[in-house]
């Protein structure tokens, strides 16, 4: 599976899409995640907002533990 990934320096934002074809449903906010879901529930798009910010922390983070990510 591939996964793209796009950077807004103006807004600061990391655009993740998991899924290129899909109709959105909705989307839920937690802090500075945004999930948007389709319509039978799945992720299609993660946007991580302040990403300068908090994309240091996240790789600062894992560098302390293990993390795996499967596709």
């Amino acid at each position: 599976m591939e996964y793209k990934a796009r950077y807004d320096p103006e807004a600061d934002v990391l655009l993740l899409v998991l899924r290129g074809q899909g109709e959105l449903s909705h989307a839920e906010e937690f802090g500075d995640l945004v999930i948007h879901y389709g319509r039978n529930g799945e992720i299609l798009l993660i946007e991580i907002l302040n990403a300068s910010k908090l994309i240091p922390r996240l790789v600062e983070a894992l560098a302390r533990r293990e993390a795996i990510i499967t596709a």
